[in-house]
């Protein structure tokens, strides 16, 4: 099981108001849809599992947004990919290990683009980025 493609499909970015005072920044990501899809290697082709999520940044009270919409192109085996699908139509869940396997490859991708889109728009990072502190001795 792997993740072999990654796309964006729509970025929006945008700030409304000058930042003032304390800022709650929300980060939420959501699985949209799973459908099956065909991935070819060369002339052979392998079953695989298209997954749309989106990923969004609220920044409250009213001082912007991000969000990203994309899919992802998962493999697995045959088995296991008529499994993920049935349990998605069926229940709108995913087994724990996949889902796992794909909120980590979406949030890495999706955290460092609205880090940059953040920078960007003069926004506040989206994730707690380290702080140096010096000490005088």
């Amino acid at each position: 099981m792997t993740v072999v493609g990654f796309n964006f499909t729509k970025i929006l970015v945008e700030k409304k108001n000058q930042s003032k005072g304390k800022i709650n920044i929300g980060n939420n990501v959501a699985i949209l849809g799973i459908e099956e899809s065909t991935f070819s290697f060369g002339e052979e082709e392998q079953d695989t599992l298209k997954i749309m999520f989106q990923f969004t940044s609220r920044y409250e009270p009213e001082v912007g947004s991000i969000d990203l919409i994309g899919d992802l192109v998962y493999i697995d085996s045959k088995p296991r990919i008529k499994e993920v699908l049935a349990n998605w139509k069926e229940k709108k869940k995913v087994d724990q290990e996949v889902m796992t396997e794909i909120l980590t490859v979406i949030l890495n991708r999706c955290n460092i683009q609205a880090l940059i889109l953040a920078r960007d728009i003069n926004l506040p990072s989206p994730i707690p980025l380290p702080k140096v502190k010096v000490e005088n001795k």
